[in-house]
C-alpha cells in the first residue's frame, strides 16, 4: 500500500508502526450545525481507508474528535439564549445521524475536546517549563514558534512568510503582548458569557491548535502511524499541532499525513453568501445517502471534486447499475438447477478474480476510489455478460459475492436484504430440530438466531415449533 504523504510530499510503501495494526486519527467537525457536504468528504474518503486496510487484514485503531469549544459554537448558543454544551451536544447526535445516513462506521473513540481539558492544561504546563511558550499578563498563553526548528516542514512553508496564516490568532486579547506576530495561541482568557475552565494562567479556554495533539496523544500514544483531514486543515492547524506534540514529546507525531481535496459546488467554493451552502440533511431529502458516498468516491481523495446536480444524478444511475447487477444475480441462482461449477465456468471464475486483483491495485495505489471504482463496473459488465438461466448456482453465487465485497470495501450497500418465503423457514426450523436431536446445540442457536436477525421469533411448545414475524 502507498499513501502519498503530505509531510514529505512523496508516495511512500505504508509501514504500520507494530505490524498489524495501525493508529489513525481524523480531525472531526466543530458541531454548531448540521455537517455540510465539505465535512461529508474526509468522513467517507478516511471511513473508506479504514474499511480497506482492515479487508487487508489489519486491526485499525480510528480515533476522530468532535470540537464541542469554539467561537461559533459559543456565538450560536448565545443567539439562542441556551449553553454552549446545548448546542454541541445537540449537533453532535445529529452529526452521528448523518454519519450513520452516509454508512460512515463510528470511530474506535470519538473524543470530545470539553473532556480532554485537563490534559491540554498539562501539555501546556509542559511546554512552558521546557520554554517552548510563555503566559502574558492577562493569561494568555503562547507558543514560541521560531523555537521549533523544523516549523513548516508540513505545510512546506518558510517561517517568515507565516504571518497572514496566524489572522484568526492575532485577533485574539492580549495579542499585542506577543514576543512574534508568528507565536500561536494555547490558551486564552475567558470572555463574558463563554464557557470556561481553570488554569494557573487564568480562567479560559485552550486554543484549538491544542486539542488534537492532546487527544490523539491520549487515545494513540505519543507517535501515531496517521493524522489525517482536509487540505484546509494542513496550515495553521496540523502544522501547529506538530510543533507541539514534538515539543512536548521530543518524538515525530505522525509518520504520515492525509489530506483530501476540496469540494467546490459548480466550480465554485462552497459558502452561505453565494447561495451554494449544501447541509447533508440537504442532500437526503433528495437522495440516498449512498449516493452521496459513490459520489465522494469517483475521484481520487486528493484530488479537487466538483459537485452538482448533473453528476449526483450520474452518480445516482451508477450506483443502480450495481445494484441490478446484484439483484438479476440473485433471480438467476433462484431459476437454474444446476449446482456445481462447469470447466468453462472455471476459467471464467479466474478473470473475474482479475477484477478484484484490479480493485486491490487501485486502492494500494494511495486509495484510489475511482480505479477501483471503475474496476467494479468491468466485473460488473463481466457478470452481465456471461450470466443467464443456465448458468450454474455456484457461479453465480461466486460473481454476487465478488461484486457485494468490492462495494462493502467502499461502504456501498448494495445487496437487498432478502425476505425468508415460509418453506425457507419451514427448513430452517426442520435443521434446527435435526441439530438438537443430534445434540449439535451450537448449530441449533445460530439458527435460532439467524431467524431472529430476519425478524422470525422461535417458540418451542409441546405440539412442536411455532413461529412468527416480529412486528
Amino acid at each position: 500500500m502507498k499513501i502519498f504523504n503530505t509531510l514529505t510530499r512523496t508516495k511512500e510503501e505504508f509501514v504500520p508502526l507494530e505490524p498489524g495494526k495501525i493508529k489513525m486519527y481524523v480531525c472531526g467537525p466543530t458541531v454548531y450545525n448540521l455537517i455540510h457536504i465539505g465535512n461529508a468528504r474526509p468522513m467517507i474518503v478516511f471511513d473508506t481507508f479504514r474499511r480497506y486496510m482492515a479487508h487487508r487484514g489489519y486491526e485499525v485503531d480510528f480515533v476522530s474528535n468532535f470540537t464541542d469549544v469554539d467561537d461559533k459554537i459559543i456565538k450560536k448558543a448565545n443567539e439562542e439564549g441556551v449553553d454552549s454544551a446545548e448546542i454541541s451536544e445537540r449537533y453532535i447526535k445529529e452529526c452521528k445521524k448523518d454519519m450513520e445516513g452516509m454508512n460512515v462506521m463510528p470511530a474506535t473513540v470519538h473524543p470530545k475536546a470539553t473532556e480532554e481539558i485537563d490534559g491540554m492544561v498539562d501539555l501546556i504546563g509542559d511546554l512552558i517549563e521546557k520554554g517552548y511558550a510563555y503566559a502574558t499578563e492577562d493569561g494568555t498563553v503562547y507558543f514560541r514558534t521560531r523555537k521549533d526548528q523544523e516549523y513548516g516542514k508540513l505545510s512546506h512553508k518558510n517561517i517568515d512568510d507565516l504571518e497572514a496564516g496566524h489572522g484568526r490568532d492575532l485577533k485574539v486579547k492580549g495579542g499585542e503582548d506577543k514576543e512574534d506576530y508568528l507565536d500561536f495561541v494555547l490558551w486564552k482568557p475567558k470572555k463574558e458569557g463563554e464557557p470556561f475552565w481553570h488554569s494557573p494562567w487564568c480562567d479560559g479556554r485552550p486554543g484549538w491548535h491544542t486539542e488534537c495533539c492532546v487527544m490523539a496523544k491520549k487515545y494513540l500514544g505519543a507517535t501515531i502511524d496517521i493524522h489525517a483531514g482536509g487540505e484546509d486543515l494542513i496550515f495553521p492547524h496540523h502544522e501547529n499541532e506538530i510543533a507541539q506534540s514534538e515539543a512536548a514529546n521530543g518524538v515525530p507525531f505522525a509518520h504520515y499525513w492525509m489530506h483530501n481535496g476540496f469540494l467546490n459546488i459548480d466550480n465554485v467554493k462552497m459558502s452561505k453568501s453565494l447561495g451554494n451552502f449544501f447541509t447533508v440533511r440537504d442532500i437526503s431529502e433528495k437522495y440516498d445517502l449512498q449516493v452521496l458516498r459513490f459520489f465522494m468516491l469517483t475521484a481520487q481523495y486528493r484530488s479537487p471534486l466538483n459537485f452538482s446536480a448533473d453528476l449526483m444524478e450520474a452518480a445516482k444511475t451508477s450506483l443502480e447499475r450495481i445494484r441490478t447487477a446484484v439483484s438479476n444475480l440473485d433471480y438467476l441462482r433462484k431459476q437454474t438447477d444446476k449446482d456445481n461449477l462447469t470447466e468453462e465456468e472455471k476459467q471464467l471464475s479466474k478473470e473475474a478474480a482479475g477484477f478484484v486483483t484490479k480493485f486491490d491495485e487501485a486502492m494500494d495505489d494511495d486509495l484510489n476510489t475511482a480505479d477501483a471504482i471503475s474496476a467494479i463496473f468491468e466485473l460488473v459488465k463481466f457478470a452481465n455478460t456471461n450470466s443467464n438461466e443456465s448458468s450454474s448456482s455456484e457461479f453465480l453465487k461466486e460473481l454476487k459475492d465478488e461484486i457485494v465485497m468490492l462495494s462493502d470495501i467502499l461502504g456501498l450497500t448494495v445487496k437487498q436484504e432478502e425476505e425468508l418465503l415460509d418453506s425457507d423457514i419451514e427448513a430452517l426450523i426442520e435443521e434446527r430440530q435435526a441439530a438438537r436431536k443430534a445434540k449439535n446445540f451450537a448449530r441449533a442457536d445460530e439458527i435460532r438466531n439467524e431467524l431472529a436477525e430476519k425478524g422470525i421469533i422461535l417458540e418451542d411448545t409441546r405440539q412442536g415449533v411455532k413461529w412468527k414475524r416480529a412486528d
